[in-house]
């Protein structure tokens, strides 16, 4: 089986001087016979559900079906109108946070990679389509940039928790979001590479130590990081930054590291703060 890479397709755009959405859309369309109309209407119909989420997050204390969580983004973006500041990265946090609120609250979400780090990217596009002004239709051919990021990941490596720890998940999603931002603000297919090497390489190792086996925590915080971690991947590859690591050797790296974790560190709650005393006595109480 001849697996994608970013590499192939960077070279594609650059010689053929096209737009990355445009050679993702033609290939899907290839390869599914879906037209890219089609495609195009429903990753447009995957922003409403995104937009949704983002809104009933932040303007809403929801809580989780267990209790253990809830409120985060709706508490950050609450702190930071109060504060009047400028800053991206906590807006996109506190997107990230109250899109993955929804998710513990069982509402609707997109899962980008997965429902565990579905915050990340919508997190991160909104915040950029509100502050800079950015239409509609830009977005959502942003969207296809991250999904190709996502297929390339998943392929060369895995995005979910419970085979290659939270790198798989936060940190795809991370990856994901900074390639799109990438594009959104004017950046070349290679500097859309680049920021995936970047925000891959800032989570790797990370396990994945959900307590009480529960996608809240450390979970929600995680999706608010790993959308300041994808904006401020975006602006190192912007600024010209290159990673000495070609993005689709630390993809498969990421994956190498996955496959020799501990069982103990893959969703399994049996490790990290998963096990401390506190994670132990939650669980406990949870699951009587």
């Amino acid at each position: 089986m001849n697996l994608i890479s970013l590499e192939e397709i960077v070279k594609q755009a650059e010689q053929e001087n096209r737009s990355l959405p445009e050679l993702i859309k033609e290939r899907e369309s290839l390869e599914t016979g879906i037209t890219i109309e089609e495609i195009t209407k429903t990753m447009d119909q995957m922003y409403d559900v995104m937009l949704e989420g983002y809104h009933q997050g932040v303007e809403s204390d929801n809580r989780s079906v267990s209790g253990l969580t809830g409120g985060e983004g709706w508490r950050l973006m609450n702190y930071v109108k109060d504060n009047k500041t400028t800053c991206l990265y906590a807006k996109a946090a506190a997107r990230a946070m109250g899109v993955s609120n929804i998710n513990a609250s069982m509402g609707r979400i997109v899962a980008t990679p997965t429902a565990g780090s579905c915050g990340i990217l919508p997190g991160s596009l909104i915040t950029l389509a509100e502050e800079y002004d950015i239409r509609r239709e830009d977005v959502v051919d942003s969207l296809f940039v991250s999904a190709y990021i996502g297929k390339v990941i998943a392929d060369n490596a895995s995005i979910s928790g419970a085979e290659g720890g939270c790198q798989a998940e936060c940190g795809s999603a991370a990856a994901m979001a900074a390639g799109a931002g990438v594009y959104l603000c004017g950046g070349n297919a290679n500097q859309v590479s680049q920021s995936v090497a970047f925000a891959l390489k800032a989570v790797m190792g990370l396990v994945c130590d959900p307590v009480a086996g529960l996608v809240e925590s450390p979970c929600i915080k995680r999706n608010g990081f790993g959308a300041a971690q994808a904006l401020l991947a975006m602006d190192m590859a912007l600024a010209g930054i290159e990673s000495v690591i070609p993005a689709d050797e630390v993809i498969s790296a990421m994956g190498e590291v996955g496959r020799g974790m501990s069982a103990s560190l893959k969703e399994t709650a049996e490790g990290g703060i998963a096990a401390t005393p506190t994670g132990k006595r939650l669980e406990k109480y949870l699951t009587k």
